[in-house]
């Protein structure tokens, strides 16, 4: 074989030597029994038609790669923005490997989270036994000052009782009585992981203001001047998070940022190994309740935690995913409202620096077709920012999104000249998007990792600004909120627009008419 001690070929050129193409190639012709290559060829043509493009517009009863994930995957996001907070999800080992790793990948730091590793017997006969034990374990193993409890499809499907569970296993002496577990019920085979952050962040504050699953009085709101902030999912949350803070110290008001997993993605190497890093911690969250507004950038997020802070009387600004200058505008002029201050000269400084890169770059992007999925608010700041720049969000796709959502990014269409063309498709998935890329083309595609095979089937450039992104390191360390972060999102766009178009015109003689050095 080619590889040996004396010749290390990397993977990228392995596969490519003679010895492992003949496997293949053998095993092509003895085991796979396929059509022909040209029966092959002719199917996938067939695919990228009109005809193709009805019929998998009119299917019902199937799913095919779609852009979401599973509940608990929220959920453990949400205990990871807690102080010395353990996620612990009701379920099987291999579901919480899942989340970890999608994490991990994402992020490039270690995510921490155990599982009561339901099996064959638990889905059988309950799964008591094994939150008694495993929250006995992560008590004792892991030392957490609360444990946020969420499920998988296994323990919903058969019906267990978080709340009773973890009072018998108090009972039992898994952890001490006066020990705090918040738990969601997250059933995976519904919603998203954008319903698993609203349950779980609901959960955790149910928690603390409602009397701890009634083992102690519910607490009584106090109002003061403070403002709640709450950010959804969000894969740039380590760069947004920084932003989002520098614009509150701005305004030198008194705020409580509502679960904050920044620092535990971030965590430095220095030697020491912090499996709790950062986090809102307890005492922040009881005194959330008396704030007087809570600023909630991610509706689709936060459904049901809206309801509940208003519920409790807070004065809930709901915004979605603010990215570019109307977006920032509206949570800018917000934060002025509530605290009766004037906007900081530093921010009106950096809108027009925004609004000065805009104008440089504005030609570049003017008239391009974009086609963008992704969760539902983050298409909405997304496809506001594109409008603003005169180019075209053609297709927006959310598998996630509702017909209230559709509604609302039809209502930025209506407002533009450049959405006159555009279509929203709510409840759609990614081989949907592959049939639009076919017959309705684009120039660019917005999305993340799994867009790429997109990208390779239809050629339409790629610009990775979605959760997840494993193919490439460090995007979430920016951000992509606030005035600076619409600078950052512009770069992003250029530089995709400016790599394609050299690629485009790099031939000597033939295409370098516009290969420049200037652009």
């Amino acid at each position: 074989m080619p590889q040996n001690a004396d010749k290390v070929i990397d993977h990228e050129m392995l596969f490519r030597e003679p010895e492992y193409q003949d496997i293949f190639a053998r095993k092509k012709n003895e085991f796979e029994f396929n059509h022909s290559d040209d029966r092959i060829a002719e199917i996938k043509d067939w695919t990228k038609t009109k005809e193709y493009k009805d019929k998998n517009f009119a299917r019902e009863a199937l799913t095919v790669n779609p852009a979401k994930a599973c509940q608990p995957l929220g959920a453990v996001y949400v205990a990871n923005g807690f102080h010395k907070t353990m996620s612990f999800v009701h379920g099987s080992q291999g579901c919480v490997a899942y989340y970890r790793s999608h994490f991990s990948r994402h992020f490039k730091e270690p995510t921490s989270c155990v599982s009561s590793s339901m099996t064959e017997d638990a889905a059988v006969f309950g799964g008591l036994n094994n939150m008694i034990d495993g929250l006995a374990n992560t008590f004792n193993l892991y030392k957490p000052e609360m444990i946020a409890v969420s499920t998988t499809c296994m323990a919903e499907v058969i019906g267990d009782d978080l709340n009773a569970f973890i009072k018998t296993s108090k009972e039992k002496g898994s952890v001490p009585a006066e020990f705090d577990v918040p738990f969601a019920h997250t059933p995976a085979f519904v919603g998203s992981h954008v319903t698993g952050y609203d349950n779980a962040i609901l959960g955790i504050l149910q928690h603390f203001w409602d009397g701890k699953a009634g083992t102690v009085p519910a607490l009584e709101r106090t109002p003061d001047e403070s403002i709640n902030f709450i950010g959804g999912f969000d894969g740039f949350v380590v760069g947004n998070m920084k932003e989002i803070k520098r614009i509150f110290d701005l305004f030198e008001c008194d705020y409580n940022v509502l679960c904050d997993p920044s620092e535990t993605w971030n965590t430095p190497t220095d030697g020491e190994f912090r499996m709790y890093e950062g986090g809102t911690t307890k005492e922040t969250v009881i005194r959330a309740l008396n704030a007087k507004a809570t600023i909630v950038f991610q509706e689709y997020s936060c459904e049901k935690t809206i309801k509940y802070l208003k519920e409790k009387g807070h004065d809930v600004v709901v915004l979605n995913s603010p990215i570019g200058v109307a977006g920032t505008d509206a949570f800018v002029m917000e934060l002025a409202r509530l605290t009766g201050k004037p906007v900081p000269a530093q921010l009106e400084k950096e809108r027009g620096q925004l609004v000065d890169a805009m104008a440089d770059s504005q030609a570049h992007l003017h008239g391009k077709r974009y086609a963008l999925y992704g969760d539902p608010d983050m298409m909405l700041g997304l496809t506001q920012f594109l409008l603003e720049l005169g180019a075209e969000p053609a297709h927006v796709l959310a598998t996630n999104g509702n017909d209230g959502w559709a509604k609302k990014v039809q209502a930025l269409f209506d407002a533009s000249p450049y959405g006159k063309t555009c279509q929203v498709y709510p409840k759609r998935d990614l081989w949907h998007m592959r049939s639009l890329l076919h017959t309705e083309p684009v120039d660019f595609l917005i999305g993340n990792t799994y867009g790429k095979y997109l990208e390779r089937d239809t050629g339409v450039p790629l610009i990775r600004m979605v959760f997840p992104i494993f193919d490439r390191h460090h995007y979430h360390r920016y951000p992509i909120w606030g005035y600076d972060g619409a600078l950052r999102t512009l770069i992003m766009f250029l530089d995709e627009f400016f790599e394609t178009l050299d690629a485009n015109t790099i031939i000597p003689g033939k295409t370098d008419y516009s290969y420049d050095i200037i652009r």
